[in-house]
């Protein structure tokens, strides 16, 4: 995921990079850094850990709780 289909990931979510940052459980600075693709002049890599859950909340998963228990689904995907 490069910075141009992050951002195309957070406003297909409907997310406002406040949003965004409270949904991924970071501050709004790392969103910033992560559509910029750069923080103070260096390259900045979107990490594995923010790319899978990005693609879990777009699969309506908002948080996992180890194997064998019940997974939260998003309320608008109820």
């Amino acid at each position: 995921m490069d910075p141009v289909e992050f951002k195309k990931w957070r406003k297909s979510m409907g997310f406002s990079q406040k949003e965004a940052a409270q949904a991924l459980g970071l501050k709004r600075r790392m969103i910033q850094y992560y559509e910029k693709g750069e923080r103070d002049g260096e390259k900045v890599k979107i990490p594995r850990t923010v790319r899978l859950a990005c693609y879990a909340l777009t699969q309506g998963i908002a948080d996992y709780h180890g194997p064998g228990r019940k997974i939260t689904i998003l309320e608008e995907d109820r």
